[in-house]
């Protein structure tokens, strides 16, 4: 099932809560989420008037699972700390 989803600039922003990872340091490097009717928003912190990435739950899910078993791993730089 296809979910249209529409366009960032048609979105009321006003209302979102944004979250950013405790992981990010208070440095403003580093993307900020919300959800907006069952959307999943997905921000730039430096950049928060540029519209957000606009996301179904679906697609985030495969994301977050990638993440998880570490598909996204190479794009890490190798300052990053490990856990």
């Amino acid at each position: 099932m296809s979910t249209i989803k529409p366009s960032p600039s048609q979105l009321d922003l006003s209302s979102v809560e944004w979250h950013i990872s405790s992981h990010s340091g208070g440095g403003g490097n580093c993307v900020r989420l919300a959800t907006l009717d069952g959307l999943v928003l997905i921000g730039d912190s430096k950049n928060p008037d540029r519209p957000p990435h606009v996301f179904t739950q679906s697609e985030i899910g495969a994301f977050i699972l990638g993440v998880r078993d570490g598909e996204f791993d190479h794009l890490l730089a190798s300052e990053m700390p490990a856990d």
